[in-house]
């Protein structure tokens, strides 16, 4: 905790918004993207999802295959405390709908289902977009997928079990956006970034969630930010954001959301 507050400060300390942005590849994804203050319809729906998972009563068996809960102490776990404490917020529901739009996104990979509520929020970003997703836990893999099929939600994949080895056949592949969310460990977050380097294309998006909820997650997003086919990378705080596009030179930025 006292690492993710030393954080936060740094952060605020040295962030911006879009001005001083000299890329126009970054100032218009901060401004058309990021800043985009449209109400959309679909947010009726992201909100829908949240709110009906927030009102289940059923309680789940949770096998943990990642770095383990600092909010839960038991493996049985009530949905709707997961939906409130682990979920992604709104923001982050909000901002991920908006980038496969902005994107016109049709590949995703996302390592960490949960209760799909990121996963249901990039759907609606692209109803067509080809999601596979994948859930260490068979409980909550099994409860998720009920809940797709309550929304008529289509075109996504449930995979279940550990991510190293659900992620070795789908290397071959490529994916215009990678959205890691499941083992936030430092060796294990570099190994999945290794391991899928391979599926990226010049267009693709890489996504890092919480890359300050550890010293060790830091790390490993330090080491990420500096690998050489890395070139633009933004720190959200809440997100690190990953681009491989030859065209840019290697720039860090640091923005406000």
């Amino acid at each position: 905790m006292l690492h993710q507050i030393i954080s936060y400060i740094t952060f605020l300390l040295r962030s911006s918004n879009q001005h001083g942005v000299h890329s126009p590849f970054v100032y218009n994804l901060i401004t058309k993207c990021f800043y985009d203050k449209t109400n959309y319809n679909s947010y009726k729906q992201i909100a829908l999802y949240g709110k009906t998972l927030r009102k289940s009563k059923l309680k789940i068996d949770v096998t943990d295959l990642g770095s383990g809960s600092r909010v839960f102490k038991s493996n049985q776990r009530s949905v709707s405390k997961m939906a409130q404490k682990v979920g992604a917020s709104k923001k982050e529901t909000k901002l991920l709908f908006r980038l496969l739009d902005y994107f016109k996104i049709n590949t995703v990979l996302e390592l960490g289902t949960s209760l799909g509520i990121a996963t249901h929020a990039m759907h609606l970003g692209n109803p067509k977009a080809k999601i596979t997703t994948i859930e260490g836990c068979p409980n909550i893999s099994t409860f998720t997928k009920g809940t797709f099929k309550q929304f008529n939600v289509k075109n996504i994949e449930i995979l279940t079990g550990d991510f190293s080895e659900v992620i070795r056949p789908l290397t071959s592949k490529t994916y215009d956006l990678i959205y890691f969310d499941g083992n936030h460990q430092k060796q294990a977050t570099l190994d999945y970034f290794e391991s899928l380097l391979p599926t990226a294309t010049n267009a693709s998006v890489f996504i890092f969630d919480d890359i300050y909820w550890s010293k060790g997650m830091t790390e490993a997003w330090e080491t990420i930010k500096k690998h050489p086919q890395v070139t633009v990378t933004i720190d959200t705080f809440m997100w690190g954001i990953v681009f491989f596009r030859k065209e840019q030179k290697k720039e860090h930025f640091t923005i406000r959301i």
